[in-house]
């Protein structure tokens, strides 16, 4: 059936429906890396948006259990240019038409996302709708639609109780560690896991209190969807945690929410970073790394105070801060997503920065002559 994505510009493009049949609108962002979907579509950090796929051919893999990164599909809708019917891979159990089908998401095929990614990278990203009306009536549901900085999307990924993740059966001790969750992924769990870590998942709302509880030694600051302005009580639970100067480390909006905690800002970006082939100097080692990254919003350098923070990554493509630590605190972020799923795997270093100062706290606290051996 013949369908439209409306854009609030005025702008419209044609293709034919795909998943679920309905109507649907969100904040509409191009995504440029040749594999992942399935990743991509199941990552919280994408909800409420619509996503278009760059790449020409989508679902030529089709869907493999165990590979979500969430329990469900996030976005609002999904565009692409040639839809694959037939998969072709021997760990294919569903097709994404299957999926997006089951999870109420409609899609749209044979659109002209070239055109369509020129429209978002030249006047900036925007709400779209889509559905096979009047394409009027639909530029005028895409300009009713509420900004998505208006709503708390976070409130609408974070798990809903505490959960624990398995531990991995051959590691003696641990590192305890808390996990805010803001629509935190799968990979980046299981990365945790991987360097020797158990992991606990709070609700974004849990207060720092009862996330220093227990035997917590480090707290981590997941990925997730939104603005990060509009999340005040976020911020303020992260300067709570700073206080308590354990080791911190933070993904994306864990990124922003760290550096707002710390007294810089975020602004949005024109179009955001959503790809796996960002290039990213770690200005620390002077090295190049190529990043797989997902937000729409950044920190601008110059509202972090040197005294505080320090910015340690920066995007090559717009010399956005990608990567800050703190001056007084053990904490430290990246805006772009290390876990690797999808993209590659330059930056895994950083989980193991994490648990190494884990370790080290711990070791310090046993034996003081560690932390002068350290200092020396």
């Amino acid at each position: 059936m013949g369908a439209w994505i409306a854009l609030e510009t005025g702008r419209v493009f044609r293709g034919k429906l795909l998943g679920a049949p309905l109507e649907a609108g969100g904040e509409v962002v191009f995504h440029t890396g040749m594999t992942g979907y399935q990743e991509i579509l199941t990552d919280p950090s994408y909800a409420g948006q619509v996503v278009v796929f760059t790449a020409a051919h989508i679902g030529n893999y089709g869907i493999h259990g165990g590979d979500h990164e969430s329990q469900k599909v996030h976005p609002a809708a999904v565009i692409v240019r040639d839809y694959c019917r037939r998969s072709f891979h021997r760990h294919s159990e569903f097709s994404l038409d299957q999926v997006l089908r089951q999870a109420g998401v409609p899609a749209l095929a044979d659109v002209d996302t070239r055109a369509l990614t020129i429209a978002i990278r030249d006047e900036g990203t925007c709400r779209a709708w889509i559905g096979t009306g009047d394409p009027d009536e639909l530029v005028a549901k895409a300009r009713a639609l509420p900004p998505i900085a208006d709503i708390d999307w976070v409130s609408r990924v974070t798990t809903p109780q505490t959960v624990a993740y398995p531990v991995e059966p051959e590691v003696d001790e641990p590192c305890e560690v808390a996990v805010l969750d803001c629509g935190v992924k799968k990979s980046i769990l299981d990365r945790l896991v991987q360097e020797g870590c158990r992991a606990r998942g709070f609700p974004a709302s849990t207060p720092a209190a009862e996330l220093l509880a227990g035997p917590t030694e480090g707290v981590f600051l997941s990925n997730g969807p939104g603005d990060p302005a509009s999340q005040p009580e976020l911020v303020k639970t992260v300067r709570e945690l700073l206080k308590a100067d354990l080791p911190l480390f933070g993904i994306c909006l864990g990124h922003q929410l760290l550096a707002r905690a710390l007294g810089g800002t975020t602004v949005k970006l024109p179009f955001g970073h959503h790809g796996a082939n960002h290039p990213v100097q770690n200005l620390l080692t002077k090295r190049i790394e190529i990043t797989s990254q997902n937000h729409n919003y950044a920190v601008p350098l110059e509202s972090l105070a040197p005294a505080v923070a320090t910015p340690t990554h920066m995007s090559l493509n717009d010399s956005s801060v990608e990567g800050l630590q703190a001056v007084e605190h053990s904490a430290y972020s990246v805006q772009y997503h290390p876990e690797a799923a999808p993209g590659p795997s330059d930056s895994l270093y950083l989980f193991a920065r994490f648990t190494d100062q884990m370790r080290l706290r711990r070791r310090t606290a046993a034996n003081p002559e560690v932390s002068q051996h350290a200092a020396s």
